[in-house]
């Protein structure tokens, strides 16, 4: 399966971020946010900004990292969010889901939700903004920098 790359800037993370407040609005209100670090942290902002949320929590769980895939480590717990009645938790992306089951079981009356959603994972968080495809590398802002590219047609191998 062909590796495909979705590039997210600052500004549309700041619109993603703020579409998925305007869907928990009216879920609310909440006691707070618990944001997944590291890439739930600015989303996690954004969105406990326009909710108006002054409690900000945060769960670390470490699965992977630039290279490989690991069983996943609880850094640090979201003590502060009880059994999650009431809170909401807030990451970039769903991929395999494999966080999302860590967090869901410490955080079992949380609601839990995320800008992008790949299929395997999109079951277990209840609020997202966009599906992108399993085979998608979500290239985050914080993640990248800017430099050429060469056009598409001259990565393209002959049939």
């Amino acid at each position: 399966m062909a590796q495909r790359y979705f590039t997210v800037t600052w500004d549309q993370l700041h619109r993603d971020s703020k579409a998925l407040a305007w869907r928990l609005l009216e879920l609310g209100p909440w006691k707070g946010v618990v944001a997944i670090t590291r890439g739930g942290l600015i989303p996690a902002a954004i969105i406990a900004r326009e909710l108006e949320c002054r409690i900000i929590e945060t769960v670390s769980i470490v699965t992977y990292d630039e290279e490989k895939k690991g069983e996943p480590q609880v850094k640090k717990p979201p003590a502060a969010a009880g059994d999650g009645a009431g809170w909401l938790i807030i990451d970039d992306l769903v991929d395999t889901g494999t966080t999302a089951k860590v967090v869901r079981a410490m955080l079992p009356r949380a609601h839990f939700a995320t800008i992008y959603a790949k299929p395997a994972g999109k079951p277990l968080v209840d609020t997202f903004v966009t599906e992108v495809s399993q085979d998608t590398w979500i290239l985050f802002p914080w993640d990248t920098e800017a430099q050429f590219i060469p056009p598409i047609a001259k990565g393209q191998v002959a049939k």
